[in-house]
């Protein structure tokens, strides 16, 4: 054999296997199934960490991406929603406000996710983590964290908290005449989702419905809902709360009750690690229960997020895969300590060095157990601006609790029946 021939055969040899591996990389990228999650920006930040640690595991088989949403909780969902009526979406799940499901169930943009998920896992969420995630029979939506209205108190000017409504009133009015606190109460008065939180708790307290679950009756207009309103009204009337009030969302009923200014705030859990921080005046001195009315009738508005897989996904698998990562009870001690979020899972909730790092969170618990869904309707978003505009004008009094709630009333029922939701 002569050198040219030689080299040629060689030449020809390592041609085929630069071939060979070029199609077996080419192979295994391929096999590497890539998948993404739109989440508001501050649970996108709050699970890098989480999302690094899949991928380390998952390396040369799932690579999970988190798409960083904004900040407002409302933009996210109208940014899924625009992609979603555009076609294909480009991601994969969504993490979803509980709010948000039948709207998208109804308009048929959920994988259902009742085959992957079976009766031993819905029986390992913590009660009340198990609602607002099914629509018309079906389960779309696995809880990453739960969320529920609370009432903190500060635990050095009173024994215990107000069973009452009317004994609420009475030691905020005590205390302020004692000149130990500006204010009694501060809650979410501005006109926005937060006001429909506040007034849930309240109509509900009172023995009413804002729209009776099993047959769309609407209960805004009959005495206990016109009682919630009236409530709310006096408590600016009587100076009770600030007349500011009516133009405060989370973060400013929070820093009045972080000075010291109030005794007794309305707010969501993540609050709890704002008042321990060193610039807090209350620091040590507050405690939470839940929002009360009729005797013995503890009430909570539900909150809570979940992931979602998108209809059309291609990676529907790999996508249940990422969310069990993510909703693990690893992930959500993780999650609890590092940011605040309270878990779903009644394993962490019953984890013991959890207890001991953290009592607080058996109150949370307790709270769970109690929320009240908001109406569970595609129109929800509808009937809650409805809601929240007749409740602005009767805390400024422009109309009379009645008369606004008559309207609201109005209102909300043509929404349903243009729908054909309403008997």
């Amino acid at each position: 054999m002569n050198l040219n021939m030689f080299l040629r055969r060689v030449l020809v040899s390592l041609s085929v296997v630069l071939i060979c591996t070029a199609c077996i990389g080419l192979v295994q990228a391929r096999s590497i199934e890539s998948v993404s999650f739109l989440m508001a920006a501050p649970f996108a930040d709050a699970t890098q960490d989480l999302v690094m640690q899949f991928n380390r595991e998952h390396r040369g088989d799932i690579h999970l991406k988190v798409i960083r949403g904004p900040l407002e909780t409302e933009a996210i969902s109208d940014l899924a929603i625009s992609s979603l009526l555009l076609g294909k979406a480009p991601f994969d799940g969504l993490l979803m406000d509980v709010t948000w499901l039948p709207k998208y169930a109804a308009a048929g943009w959920m994988e259902p996710l009742e085959g992957f998920f079976n009766q031993d896992d819905l029986d390992s969420l913590a009660m009340g983590a198990r609602e607002g995630n099914s629509y018309d029979g079906h389960l779309y939506r696995w809880p990453m964290t739960s969320d529920m209205g609370l009432l903190y108190y500060r635990t050095d000017l009173m024994d215990k908290p107000p069973e009452t409504p009317d004994e609420l009133v009475l030691i905020s009015q005590t205390l302020q005449k004692d000149k130990k606190i500006d204010w009694g109460y501060v809650w979410q008065g501005r006109q926005y989702e937060g006001l429909s939180c506040v007034y849930l708790e309240m109509i509900d307290g009172f023995g009413g419905d804002w729209l009776e679950p099993t047959d769309n009756q609407i209960g805004l207009d009959l005495k206990p809902g016109v009682e919630a309103a009236a409530w709310l009204q006096g408590l600016i009337d009587r100076g009770v709360s600030p007349k500011a009030v009516t133009n405060y969302a989370e973060p400013e009923a929070l820093q009045s009750f972080k000075v010291g200014d109030a005794a007794f705030m309305r707010n969501w859990p993540y609050a709890w690690a704002e008042l321990q921080k060193s610039d807090s005046a209350v620091k040590g001195n507050v405690g939470i229960t839940t929002m009360v009315a009729k005797p013995g009738h503890a009430t909570s508005t539900l909150g809570s997020w979940g992931l979602t897989v998108l209809k059309g996904s291609k990676h529907v698998d790999a996508s249940i895969e990422a969310i069990r990562f993510l909703t693990t009870d690893a992930a959500q001690k993780q999650l609890y300590l590092q940011y605040g979020y309270t878990p779903t899972q009644q394993a962490v909730f019953d984890d013991p060095q959890l207890l001991t790092e953290s009592p607080i969170l058996e109150d949370f618990q307790k709270a769970l157990k109690v929320v009240k869904p908001r109406p569970e309707t595609p129109l929800y978003a509808q009937i809650s601006d409805v809601l929240q505009r007749q409740l602005s004008s009767i805390l400024t009094h422009e109309q009379t609790p009645k008369a606004g709630m008559d309207v609201a009333t109005d209102n909300t029922r043509q929404i349903l029946i243009s729908a054909g939701d309403q008997p």
